[in-house]
């Protein structure tokens, strides 16, 4: 089986929770704060809970934050294919989460913004594995060049999965469509959708759209309601989702992608692999935090729920 090979950012994030945000000037005092790595880990943490094989190709640096990477690329059993750079950290993101939990971002850019193309050199997927790319990655000028000539330069029997990522609507076009191109799945929200196609009418037509852009299908991921699915040959569909009392949507995109691509590894077809990453995504919203991924028995038991008849719990952020 081959591997998921992620050319993803990995930060540290500094969550900090409080009843409101301060005035222009003011200052507040956190209820309770938390440093975690996020970012592209929690994709590779979804896809390694869910039995795949992962492995990191992007950069990281040295320092307290990289540090913190590295441990936690260690502790998710995660194939790190770089020596990371020793003159610079990685990169951090401040988190503040008011009482309602709507979250305000303040972020960093560090190591994991200078991957070259000499760095991917390094990375070398072979026949089977899927090449994860997000548009955080695409984001960084960089980066943006080194990905764009390392997808192309992939061959054939390596898929590509693309999540466009919130940042979509500030890449440069040109970038960003070259990588779509060679997309043998674009995975993106609702609102990502919508940027990406905005003379759609629906979530239905705007992944139509997508999947003539691209190499293979496309996902439009419609929260609680389900994922809708394109491809070339056949029109858009609703993978329903999985109703469920959520906690925190955070990381359920991240989850929703891990497990699809895990799935497509094992050679589950892709509507059924969908359904899979509706189920892991539901069941990450239950849990706070944005590395919530399920165990592959977590997610197997959902399903059966699902296959019996009895409420289950979901969504698809």
């Amino acid at each position: 089986m081959g591997r998921l090979v992620s050319v993803g950012n990995v930060v540290v994030d500094l969550v900090l929770e409080i009843d409101q945000l301060p005035e222009l000037g003011g200052d507040v005092v956190a209820s309770g704060s938390a440093v975690t790595a996020g970012g592209g880990l929690n994709t590779l943490v979804a896809a390694r809970r869910d039995g795949a094989e992962v492995a990191f190709g992007g950069q990281y640096g040295t320092g307290p934050f990289g540090d913190v990477v590295r441990a936690a690329l260690a502790d998710a059993d995660v194939d790190v294919l770089q020596p990371g750079l020793v003159d610079v950290d990685s990169g951090w993101c401040v988190a503040l989460v008011d009482a309602s939990t709507e979250r305000t971002f303040v972020t960093t850019v560090g190591a994991e913004g200078q991957l070259t193309r000499a760095d991917l050199d390094r990375v070398r997927p072979v026949a089977g594995d899927v090449a994860f790319v997000s548009g955080y990655g695409l984001a960084h000028p960089v980066n943006r060049e080194a990905i764009v000539d390392w997808v192309a330069s992939l061959a054939d029997e390596v898929r590509v999965v693309l999540d466009p990522s919130p940042l979509v609507a500030t890449l440069p076009p040109e970038a960003l469509e070259a990588v779509v191109a060679r997309a043998d799945v674009v995975s993106a929200n609702a609102r990502e959708a919508r940027l990406l196609s905005p003379t759609s009418s629906s979530l239905a037509e705007a992944a139509e759209s997508l999947s003539r852009r691209a190499r293979g299908a496309a996902l439009v991921r419609d929260g609680a309601a389900g994922c809708w699915v394109a491809d070339r040959g056949w029109p858009a569909v609703l993978v329903a989702g999985f109703p469920v009392e959520a906690l925190d949507t955070n990381g359920a995109g991240d989850a929703h992608a891990g497990v699809l691509v895990a799935a497509l590894l094992r050679g589950t077809p892709l509507l059924e692999a969908v359904r899979r990453a509706n189920a892991a995504a539901a069941l990450a919203t239950t849990r706070r935090g944005p590395a919530t991924g399920p165990t592959a028995a977590e997610t197997d038991a959902l399903l059966a729920r699902q296959v019996a008849g009895r409420p289950g719990v979901g969504g698809s952020a």
